[in-house]
């Protein structure tokens, strides 16, 4: 059954919100990230080749482990949208959105009415009927977070438009593709990347919508944090764990070298 989205009541509470991008599709890990202590997760179906079946038992595992699922669709995809949050997902993130046109689509994608158009179903979000559908309705327009993802040129520059729509609830920079966009592919840390995501970023001042920044730094985490940034993506799960077991493999090594004569 559809709970109270822990996450978004963190950012309302202006407390801060700790979460990952998930590349492991299994469902430990999720409640490792959970146990670990992050706030929220993100199931990635855009880039990693998860079924339907996988995603709700990494959505289950979220729900035992007590971190918040938020799914991360292929695009602007009514059908992904859809089975993501109707399979308990607390939110979505969509990626390359480009224009308010976009924007409004995935609202009307993910919110019932008035807020949207989501087509209205039974099943698990209601504990199988257990939850009258009316109350499951405005509780579910209440809780689930509509992430938007900004990640090329075009995005950059309607992002005012974008940030304008009703019913959007985080902003999210994509680094790495804003570099191929802006001419610098593979360079998240370039001068023009890091001046598009500022731009993003102070346009979120004075609105709703809330920035979600994505330190790749001990000083960007810094930086953002005395900005004033609340939700922080950071990193990727898969990532982490690699240089971690590399880290640890270099230790032992050392370790058991014999010693110099």
């Amino acid at each position: 059954m559809l709970t109270n989205n822990r996450t978004r009541q963190l950012i309302t509470d202006g407390l801060p919100a700790f979460g990952l991008l998930n590349a492991v599709p299994t469902p430990w890990m999720i409640e490792m990230i959970g146990h670990a202590g992050y706030d929220f997760v993100i199931l990635d179906t855009e880039h990693m080749s998860t079924n339907p079946e996988s995603l709700e038992h990494m959505i289950r595992a979220a729900e035992c482990a007590s971190v918040t699922p938020l799914v991360r669709v292929p695009g602007v995809d009514r059908a992904a949208i859809t089975r993501a949050l109707d399979s308990g997902a607390q939110g979505i993130v969509v990626p390359r959105i480009r224009n308010a046109e976009e924007a409004r689509d995935v609202v009307q994608m993910a919110r019932y009415a008035p807020a949207g158009q989501r087509g209205i179903t039974g099943g698990r979000t209601t504990g199988f009927g257990t939850l009258p559908l009316k109350d499951y309705l405005r509780q579910a327009n209440q809780e689930v977070l509509i992430v938007l993802m900004i990640e090329d040129q075009e995005g950059i520059d309607n992002r005012e438009a974008i940030l304008g729509v009703p019913g959007v609830d985080w902003v999210l920079p994509g680094a790495v593709d804003l570099s191929q966009s802006l001419g610098c592919p593979g360079d998240p840390f370039h001068s023009s990347v890091n001046h598009a995501i500022a731009e993003l970023a102070a346009s979120c001042r004075g609105r709703s919508v809330e920035f979600c920044a994505l330190p790749r730094s001990p000083d960007q985490l810094t930086e953002w944090q005395e900005w004033g940034a609340r939700a922080f993506l950071l990193g990727e799960d898969r990532s982490l764990l690699f240089k971690y077991l590399k880290s640890h493999l270099a230790t032992c090594r050392a370790e058991s070298s014999p010693p110099s004569p």
